[in-house]
């Protein structure tokens, strides 16, 4: 094969991606597979920007509204429904291109996850206990002990990731980069390409703001309400998308509409920000659009 069949479309809310895919499908053939944790959801067609029906008749979509909210997708459920369908795609010669702006999704692809044991709070609260009686200085010398390789690597004052490698190390008498090190990533190398939409932080944020405005005149309000009837636990992945907790204080009167539309574009200017932060970090050698 010449070139990569799979090519992953990274990049932050409302920077543009969807667009990108559907003129690279329209123009190669190509399937859009869905590598967003919001747009998984039936129920978050508005708010999770999910491409519309008019945009899934263009090209065929895959992994679209396919979770209801009352489940909890992790990345783990996402990487095995994900799997069966590039295999199905490559065995038809159809190249796939996955989009979306979840960070995670795309290590699983190219750098795969670590399969580390839950470690119990009363682990990771001891952890955090000594770094506060030792002192960073000492604790980073105790952590050398356990885990050379993720002390050099964390950078000082990083107190929540010196705690956790301790933790891990501790419970599971194993270090954290040995965990990590056993990671296999689900696409080969060399079958796939990489590149992150990263328009300018300004028009981005402008960009941010003119769909939170839009999403209200495409239902934003319906699709919450819809959302708060249904009484569903807090902590669920759908009920704390950008824009459930802002629309719903508005319907139960807790706020005016433009308060809840104007702390909408904040919480999704902030989503946005630590997405651009994330793919800057993490997918250096990916090209830039």
């Amino acid at each position: 094969m010449s070139h990569p069949s799979i090519t992953l479309i990274a990049g932050p809310t409302a920077s543009g991606k969807s667009r990108l895919a559907l003129e690279t499908a329209a123009r190669t053939g190509a399937v859009i597979v869905n590598a967003d944790s919001q747009q998984l959801y039936a129920d978050l067609r508005v708010l999770s920007a999910r491409p519309s029906e008019a945009d899934e008749a263009q090209a065929e979509h895959r992994l679209y509204g396919v979770a209801d909210a009352a489940e909890a997708w992790s990345v783990g459920r996402w990487s095995r429904a994900v799997l069966p369908v590039l295999a199905e795609l490559a065995q038809a010669g159809r190249p796939a291109l996955l989009v979306g702006g979840t960070g995670l999704y795309f290590t699983a692809l190219t750098k795969g996850l670590a399969d580390i044991p839950n470690i119990p709070l009363e682990a990771r609260d001891a952890a955090g206990a000594a770094f506060d009686a030792e002192g960073e200085t000492a604790f980073r010398r105790r952590l050398a002990e356990r885990d050379p390789q993720a002390e050099a690597r964390i950078e000082s004052g990083d107190r929540q990731r010196l705690t956790r490698a301790m933790a891990v190390a501790e419970h599971t008498g194993r270090a954290l980069s040995d965990w990590t090190a056993d990671t296999t990533p689900l696409l080969a190398p060399g079958s796939w390409t990489g590149m992150v939409v990263e328009p300018d932080r300004a028009a981005l944020y402008a960009h941010c703001d003119l769909r939170v405005g839009q999403m209200v005149e495409q239902g934003a309000l319906e699709e919450v309400r819809a959302l708060v009837a249904r009484d569903l636990s807090p902590n669920l992945p759908a009920t704390k998308a950008v824009g459930v907790r802002e629309f719903a204080a508005h319907l139960a009167g807790e706020t005016t509409l433009d308060q809840a539309i104007d702390a909408t574009r904040q919480a999704t200017r902030n989503y946005a920000k630590r997405q651009l932060t994330w793919f800057r970090n993490q997918t250096p050698g990916w090209a830039r659009i």
